[in-house]
């Protein structure tokens, strides 16, 4: 089994996969403070959670938008299973052809994002990857990464509305009946929800108009559903396509690790 970990900056994505098989997926609380032991600690519980032995784990990789956890949490795997594990980072084989100003700038979410949706669905794609905040990766109908958007997520842009304003309140992201509010709650779903389904059905018209072609758009995250329903444009919801990425990507780097271990 292979452990694949994606560290937000508010959410932690565990899968273990056997084989090709998504066996369990774990989302935890992404907290800087806490040690590699208490990290441990999490993943015994759920490997005992999904009657897991830490002695199947034959490796992982960690791809990580908070870099001060990804020794932490490698620390963390290494300890419980005794494998060697990866992190998504310079010196590791992507077969991505990135074409940005600086290729060195790319968060590690996006590279996987990229790496997965390429090997996954034709191309050229567009990446829409919805968390803490909403990023936008778009890869060429040769393959090349050649850029994208990185935009306020709707949970982070409500909250922020919510903390800066005096008189409109923290609401829940649930969808109102229809998309004018006739109150003050309402309306803020309504600005959140159809707002940003709105943004993405027209970001989407801007790029394939730049692209000169029709795009497959594909969407991840844990904000995804949320959103997506209610948008007007074919958007493929695809949850597990960072871990799937990281899969491709330790397979990809499987003989190096390989070596490694039996130098140790």
């Amino acid at each position: 089994m292979i452990l694949a970990i994606d560290v937000g900056n508010t959410n932690t994505v565990i899968g273990g996969f056997d084989g090709e098989t998504l066996r369990f997926t774990v989302r935890i609380s992404t907290n800087q403070t806490q040690t590699a032991d208490e990290y441990a600690l999490k993943l015994q519980g759920m490997f005992i959670m999904h009657k897991v032995c830490a002695k199947e784990i034959e490796g992982g990789i960690i791809s990580s938008v908070v870099p001060v956890l990804s020794p932490v949490l490698q620390q963390a795997v290494e300890q419980l299973t005794g494998q060697r594990v990866l992190i998504v980072g310079s010196g590791l084989k992507t077969g991505l052809n990135i074409r940005i100003d600086n290729p060195g700038q790319l968060g590690s979410d996006l590279v996987v994002d990229a790496v997965a949706a390429s090997h996954c669905y034709q191309k050229p794609i567009l990446i829409f990857d919805m968390g803490t905040a909403t990023t936008l990766s778009v890869v060429d109908g040769k393959g090349g990464y050649i850029g994208g958007m990185i935009m306020p997520g709707i949970r982070l842009a409500m909250d922020a509305l919510s903390s800066s304003t005096s008189q409109l309140p923290r609401v829940d992201l649930t969808p109102p009946g229809q998309i004018i509010g006739t109150n003050t709650v309402e309306c803020m779903q309504s600005g959140a929800i159809y707002g940003n389904a709105a943004m993405i059905d027209g970001v989407i018209d801007r790029l394939e108009e730049q692209l000169g072609e029709h795009a497959t758009v594909v969407a991840t995250g844990g904000m995804v559903n949320t959103v997506i329903p209610y948008c007007r444009h074919k958007i493929i919801s695809d949850e597990t396509l960072m871990l799937r990425g990281l899969k491709i990507l330790y397979e990809k780097n499987r003989p190096a690790v390989e070596r490694r271990n039996r130098l140790v």
